[in-house]
């Protein structure tokens, strides 16, 4: 009886383990794909802000948003929802507003949580014939379903 109980122990812990490495792994591949959605966030972005930037490149960045995704930015003039920003972006592309000052942007650091990302980034400027670091900005990026939900700057 002893010996079956051992076993029986020693088949459950094990079980347990091989549980906590599965759940582990999901935890990563999970940062792991919000992390390459705010890179390709970012990315499609740096395009945008370019001369030669087309409203086929806001396109594809709206294709990262949920469908009732909402951008905050108290300092710029509060809450956009999805038809806002897009609005947005046009506008300022069809009035020069995008002019490839920005030459990238710069990730300075991160914190991925379970459905959100905050993000410390700078934007390289191009002035005077010279790239310079902008000042740090912090940005949260909340996630539902893959996809972004909600981004609220804080700057």
């Amino acid at each position: 009886m002893k010996t079956h109980l051992k076993i029986l122990v020693s088949i459950f812990l094990f079980l347990l383990s091989i549980n906590q490495i599965f759940a582990q792994d999901a935890t990563k591949a999970h940062k792991d794909s919000l992390e390459t959605i705010i890179k390709k966030y970012y990315d499609l972005n740096l395009k945008i802000f370019q001369v030669n930037s087309k409203v086929e490149d806001i396109d594809r960045t709206f294709k990262l948003f949920t469908d009732d995704f909402t951008y905050i930015h108290p300092k710029y003039g509060g809450l956009y929802t999805r038809e806002d920003l897009y609005n947005g972006y046009v506008r300022n592309q069809k009035n020069g507003g995008y002019d490839g000052n920005i030459t990238d942007i710069k990730i300075i650091n991160k914190i991925v949580g379970l459905n959100a990302v905050v993000v410390q980034k700078c934007f390289v400027e191009k002035k005077d014939d010279k790239m310079q670091d902008g000042e740090p900005e912090m940005t949260l990026f909340e996630f539902r379903n893959g996809k972004i939900s909600r981004i609220f700057e804080y700057w």
